[in-house]
């Protein structure tokens, strides 16, 4: 089994990066992003309670993120694999995800990031917000929270996935195909 943690701060190219890497490698897309919005959207409790704190540009606690990828883990058993897309953000969920995954007897591949400079980050952030209807991508005040977050919270899950020989980071900023194939690089000789 394929899995990849696609890796990097808010505005990196995740979004985009993991869309072709889903179609190259048959994964199934695992976005805590994408699980969270369809909870606000679903207007349940979990989702009020998570939109309260991603508008402020906060993290949502980590019990209900991983009991969502839990469930989408047992609803996709028969998956050549999952790319996880914003998700471990701190060593605390990447050492519950490495636990959860080995109850399904597998383990993360690699992990991919996608470096990327702060100010490019705040552009790339405001940009998406003018088009995406995202509260959190509209306001310089929120995406440089976001940021701010991604740096002293997310950034030491690195780290933890250099330690274990399964960190690559890949240059974010340049022609989408060029970082696709760099990526396509790495994920192909973490398999051999």
């Amino acid at each position: 089994m394929l899995n990849l943690v696609l890796f990097g701060p808010p505005g990196a190219g995740k979004g985009t990066q993991s869309e072709k890497l889903i179609h190259q490698y048959n994964l199934v897309h695992l976005s805590t992003g994408d699980l969270l919005r369809s909870q606000i959207a679903a207007g349940t409790e979990l989702g009020l309670r998570a939109k309260q704190l991603m508008d402020q540009g906060l993290l949502v606690p980590d019990e209900v993120v991983i009991g969502m990828i839990d469930h989408k883990l047992r609803e996709n058993q028969s998956a050549a694999g999952f790319i996880f897309d914003g998700f471990p953000r701190t060593v605390p969920q990447a050492q519950a995800l490495d636990q959860l995954l080995a109850q399904y007897d597998t383990a993360i591949t690699t992990m991919i990031a996608l470096v990327v400079d702060d100010e490019e980050l705040i552009r790339r952030l405001l940009k998406r917000g003018e088009t995406s209807g995202r509260p959190d991508d509209r306001d310089e005040a929120t995406a440089r929270r976001r940021v701010s977050v991604y740096n002293t919270e997310t950034k030491p899950v690195a780290d933890y996935y250099s330690l274990q020989d399964k960190y690559t980071a890949i240059d974010g900023i340049g022609d989408i195909d060029d970082i696709f194939n760099a990526i396509c690089q790495r994920i192909e000789e973490s398999k051999d």
